[in-house]
């Protein structure tokens, strides 16, 4: 028996995910994603995030199984219509573990924001931001002058935090990437990579000189003044791959690519 027995799929709105969903509805029968065993997701990386920030909402730890029919497709798997139930059969489970950001405003307003790939801060104005870092209690680092700063999980690590030259972290390195973006004073400070059992706090300073928002992946909260960023080791996703396009060797592979 099969260990997917009832599949649920969604799609994208963009017309070529709705075509392969025409696609795939006339070679299988599928169930609603609230009976289901697994799930399809045809688009894009973009989309894949928002399914999964939905079934965090829910408290459902869904395998999810993508296919790319947007433009990067970094979590995704290639899109090949054939063939499905054996390509689930095969499929490698990753498990991978949120952030969640606690957010206070400078009204005092306080919010709890999930995130797969990274939480940032970002200056809002031309005025370069102006922040405090506390790891675990401790200010490790006064002042720092820059456009933001963002914290990454490893399958986070290739998206926002690489392009802001932060590292890449291996999918199963228990590790997490705090990463300046475009950092002013101390100008070298190239960011840290801690233990993921740590505690992130970022204070905004000069908030109302320097405003501040705070993205967790796909959601923003503007003026800000701090943010503290922890793993919740009380939910968990399953994404499925196949096996020769698992996340954790892509992840490993992209150290070299030029």
């Amino acid at each position: 028996m099969s260990r997917f027995a009832r599949l649920a799929l969604v799609a994208s709105a963009g017309e070529p995910a709705r075509e392969a969903e025409r696609q795939l509805r006339e070679l299988h029968d599928f169930v609603p994603i609230e009976d289901a065993d697994a799930v399809i997701a045809l688009g894009g990386d973009g989309f894949l995030l928002q399914l999964l920030h939905r079934l965090l909402e829910q408290r459902r730890d869904l395998p999810a199984y993508g296919m790319n029919l947007g433009t990067i497709g970094f979590l995704m798997n290639n899109w090949r219509p054939e063939e499905l139930l054996n390509r689930l059969e095969r499929a490698k489970s990753i498990s991978v573990t949120p952030l969640m950001a606690t957010v206070e405003t400078t009204s005092g307003q306080r919010f709890s924001l999930p995130a797969i790939n990274e939480v940032s801060l970002l200056r809002e104005t031309r005025q370069a931001a102006k922040l405090q870092i506390d790891v675990n209690g401790r200010t490790v680092l006064d002042e720092l002058i820059c456009d933001g700063i963002l914290v990454a999980t490893p399958a986070g690590s290739t998206a926002y935090n690489l392009s802001a030259n932060g590292p890449i972290l291996p999918l199963d390195s228990s590790l997490l990437a705090l990463t300046p973006i475009s950092p002013f004073r101390p100008r070298r400070w190239k960011g840290a990579i801690l233990p993921d059992r740590y505690v992130v706090r970022l204070t905004i300073m000069e908030s109302g000189k320097r405003p501040v928002s705070a993205v967790a992946d796909q959601r923003e909260i503007r003026d800000i003044a701090s943010v503290e960023v922890a793993l919740d080791r009380n939910r968990s996703l399953t994404l499925l791959f196949d096996p020769e396009h698992a996340l954790d060797d892509r992840i490993a592979m992209e150290q070299f690519v030029t």
